[in-house]
């Protein structure tokens, strides 16, 4: 039986337990964190912590619709820095594994969780760890049901929230930080 070809777009192997999960149950796989114009090669595309945005073009070349790893509960903090915006703006914390369509985190939604921290989870960066150890599992979780199409896709909700790399606080001290004390500082500032 033919195993399929599997485009993963972001992470390398050493950043996401998801690649040696592949490799391990025998796929073909190639890695990218580059532009593409092209997917035609491959029979699935899985996007998991990559930056660039997939074309109308591109897009219209896949097989099948690519899926994205976001670590937010869509249609909550599209775009950049999602688990920062959830604390900031006090939106749900959450995993969302979606269909990749031509808007910024915008596409169907096929497997999707809130997540509750834990209160030793109080910087940014270990909710952030959460997360993609989270979004990870249910992806492998999960895998033979994408990899089939064995999902009911859901719409997303009409409203939501986004963020720009940009809109990142300037003042902003970094992930190692206590959320609630540096979102309150963050949140003083911008009103004096």
């Amino acid at each position: 039986m033919k195993k399929e070809k599997i485009l993963f777009l972001g992470y390398s192997e050493d950043e996401t337990t998801i690649i040696p999960f592949l490799i391990s149950r025998g796929y073909i796989l190639d890695l990218c964190s580059e532009k593409l114009s092209n997917l035609n090669d491959f029979d699935l595309v899985i996007s998991f912590g990559y930056k660039k945005i997939l074309t109308r073009e591109t897009l219209s070349t896949a097989k099948r619709a690519p899926i994205n790893l976001h670590i937010s509960f869509l249609p909550y903090n599209r775009g950049m820095h999602p688990n920062f915006w959830a604390h900031y703006d006090g939106t749900p914390s959450g995993i969302t594994i979606h269909h990749i369509d031509d808007g910024i985190d915008t596409g169907d939604v096929i497997f999707q969780r809130m997540i509750e921290f834990h209160s030793s989870e109080n910087t940014f960066k270990k909710t952030w760890l959460r997360l993609k150890a989270e979004i990870e599992q249910m992806f492998i979780d999960n895998f033979d049901k994408i990899l089939n199409g064995d999902y009911q896709e859901m719409k997303q909700e009409p409203h939501g929230t986004f963020h720009s790399k940009t809109d990142l606080p300037k003042d902003f001290l970094g992930w190692d930080c206590e959320i609630t004390t540096e979102v309150e500082r963050l949140k003083k500032l911008k009103f004096e």
